[in-house]
């Protein structure tokens, strides 16, 4: 395809920028990424609060994907550091280490109810309970009923305010897919590369200047390449002529025309923008619903809290369902300053109260559980500051891919419209999923190639050799 086709990218997240990235190194110039929030990066954007670079929420990359890990480190030029994971479970004000290990589990369990979930794993073997497509049904019948309800439900249904009776089980499948309380206990009884699930890896690359670093090189390399990225410029859809994309459309109705449409905004808003849809497919749209997120970050007047990245707070009598320490990442984040930032995490829907709450009352409630925990002692809460996030987790609602399906398959009709990242394709993608997409669209119509964007999800894996990155780049697994 002739390199002055003109392309619009939809969203400045890590899926639309590796694609705006990788068609501006194909020597593409007519090529405009539209933002609608004030930087790039999306969800894996960095911010700057309180003299210290932070991001939004936890966030580590790791790949087993070759051209990911590539890119990734084309873009890093070798600024980056490997950061020693230490996550745990906050759990009845006892942490759990995870990954497992077998001695921290059995004595905060206790050994009497460890004797209990080993054997209620084991009456899974023997009598699993029938399968009905439900996530708590598939992590039972994995793990036991007693692990899921220790480990997994009370943080499940904060994180999707629903019950785990009707969260469809894709969400275990495709995060959790090969763990098991038998990987589990191998990874901490014997350890090593080799049986290492990929939620469990004990480190990740980490760029020096935070994790939207990447991005925010990949819009710079765009710009020095001809291209253009307009921030707070939101779009308001999609145009088509018949069944070929004609261009976008702005909040202020101004149309602009291109080739080739590359599509992050969420799918739902997306589809419902453009015109002469079939009214079955926009109703299928309307039972697609996204999680909003909520980020209540506290400067704390002390350096040496806990050593975690980040906790799972799997605690029933508090909101939060993640802390993240921002000291225990690398130094170039925190500088000279003598302060922690903590992040706590939590998730509502539009209607929720939490959603509508103000700054001040959310800073409230997240002072008060902060101190709940006992992870601050009688430190100071210097400051506080709320970022929240609409539609930022697509649900897995049970059925959900019975009104997903036909979707997607009306997209595939349509012609150079490319759809793309957690948002656009509705699904559950880290950074280097969104990062494979937006590779694979930019060769798309780069190369001509033909590659089906939807068979990219959560539970991809490569099919050639494994390669990881280390301190010193790419390295075979």
């Amino acid at each position: 395809m002739s390199t002055n086709a003109k392309i619009a990218v939809i969203g400045a997240g890590p899926a639309g920028m590796t694609a705006a990235y990788c068609l501006a190194r194909a020597g593409y110039t007519n090529l405009d990424v539209y933002e609608a929030a004030d930087a790039v990066g999306g969800l894996s954007r960095s911010i700057d609060l309180w003299n210290q670079r932070i991001d939004i929420g936890p966030h580590r990359f790791f790949s087993s994907d070759k051209p990911v890990n590539e890119l990734w480190l084309e873009v890093a030029a070798g600024d980056y550091q490997m950061v020693n994971r230490l996550t745990r479970i906050y759990y009845k004000k006892k942490f759990f280490y995870y990954p497992l290990k077998a001695f921290n589990a059995l004595f905060n369990l206790g050994v009497f109810q460890a004797i209990l979930c080993v054997l209620s794993y084991f009456w899974q073997k023997v009598a699993p309970a029938p399968d009905n497509g439900t996530f708590e049904n598939w992590v039972t019948r994995r793990f036991g009923s007693r692990l899921y309800k220790i480990f997994f439900k009370t943080y499940t249904e904060k994180l999707w305010g629903i019950s785990c009776q009707t969260l469809d089980s894709d969400f275990a499948a495709q995060r959790i897919k090969k763990l098991s309380l038998y990987e589990a206990v191998k990874n901490a009884l014997i350890g090593g590369k080799q049986n290492k699930h990929k939620t469990l890896v004990d480190q990740f690359a980490y760029p020096n200047q935070g994790t939207g670093m990447i991005y925010e090189r990949m819009a710079d390399y765009v710009r020095a390449k001809g291209g253009a990225v307009h921030l707070k410029t939101p779009v308001k859809g999609v145009e088509k002529q018949g069944a070929t994309i004609s261009g976008i459309r702005l909040q202020d109705d101004t149309v602009k025309p291109y080739d080739h449409v590359i599509s992050t905004m969420p799918m739902t808003l997306m589809v419902q923008s453009l015109p002469s849809v079939p009214p079955e497919i926009l109703e299928y749209t309307r039972k697609l619903q996204f999680r909003n997120t909520i980020i209540v970050y506290l400067n704390i007047d002390a350096v040496d809290l806990f050593p975690d990245q980040w906790l799972y707070v799997h605690s029933a009598d508090m909101d939060t369902g993640r802390i993240t320490n921002f000291r225990n990442w690398i130094p170039e984040v925190y500088g000279e300053e003598k302060t922690s930032i903590l992040a706590m995490e939590y998730w509502c829907y539009d209607p929720d109260a939490m959603w509508q709450a103000s700054d001040a009352e959310l800073i409230e409630q997240a002072s008060s559980e902060i101190r709940k925990t006992g992870l601050i002692k009688d430190a100071r809460i210097l400051a506080g500051h709320v970022y929240r996030i609409p539609r930022s987790y697509p649900v897995y609602a049970t059925g959900y891919r019975d009104n997903l399906k036909p979707v997607e398959e009306y997209l595939q009709t349509i012609q150079n419209l490319h759809v793309i990242g957690r948002y656009g394709a509705f699904k559950y993608n880290n950074q280097d999923h969104s990062i494979l997409m937006g590779i694979l669209a930019a060769e798309n119509i780069a190369e001509n190639k033909n590659h089906n964007l939807w068979d990219i999800n959560t539970d991809y894996e490569t099919y050639q050799e494994s390669y990881v990155i280390t301190s010193t780049g790419l390295s075979k697994k």
